[in-house]
This record gives structure tokens, sequence and C-alpha cells, in this order.
């Protein structure tokens, strides 16, 4: 029998992947950013980092930390948080930080359960 957290670990490691495609109005791809699941860990990292109890201040940070290119580089530096908070629409932000927030939150999950009791 498969134990608990060797299944927790092949179906939601940090192995995985998750893409998401920006698209622009024309719905051409605009960036492709792909992300590995965050852990507890990170997540403690990242309100450290954020400096702030404020959820839009984690979401951003979150973003920055973990949006990778397809060659697994970040898309992003440290140093480019007040130049995203002031000259990118918010809008675009949250879609791009909702879907790393919600990435494999559903069907996975569900999936999973059945492998459990089998």
């Amino acid at each position: 029998m498969t134990r608990a957290v060797d299944l927790l670990k092949n179906k939601f490691g940090v192995s995985q992947l998750y893409k998401y495609e920006l698209k622009g109005e024309d719905g051409t791809v605009v960036l492709e950013i792909f992300w590995h699941p965050l852990t507890i860990a990170e997540r403690e990292m990242i309100q450290k980092k954020s400096g702030s109890e404020d959820a839009n201040d984690f979401a951003l940070q979150l973003m920055i930390e973990k949006a990778l290119d397809k060659d697994s580089k970040r898309l992003f530096a440290d140093g480019d948080k007040a130049s995203l908070r002031r000259e990118v629409a918010a809008s675009v932000l949250q879609e791009i930080q909702l879907s790393m927030l919600e990435a494999g939150s559903d069907k996975e999950v569900e999936e999973a359960k059945a492998d459990l009791k089998s």
C-alpha cells in the first residue's frame, strides 16, 4: 500500500510544473509562465520577503519568486516589484497570480483521494 506522504509527493510534489499563457486582446500569447507548486516553506519565505500581511503584496511577491520561463529561469528579479506595482495593470497581475495560486487545486485533489482509497 502506498504511504500517504509518498502519494502526496508524487501527485502534488515540487516536481510538478504548471503553465499559464497570458494572452493579448487578439488572442495571441504574450507571455508563457511556468512554475512549480508553492510549498509551506516557500509561503513562509515569501511572506517574510513581502514585509507585509497584505494579500496583494504576498501575491505579487509570489509571482516574482515563482514565475519561470520555458528554460526554468526566473522571469522576474526582486527589483521588478516596484515597476510591476506602478506600471502594469492590476487585472493582468491578478490574472497571473490567481492562476498560480489555484493551479492543481480541484481535479487533481479528487484524483489523489481516489488513489488513496484504492
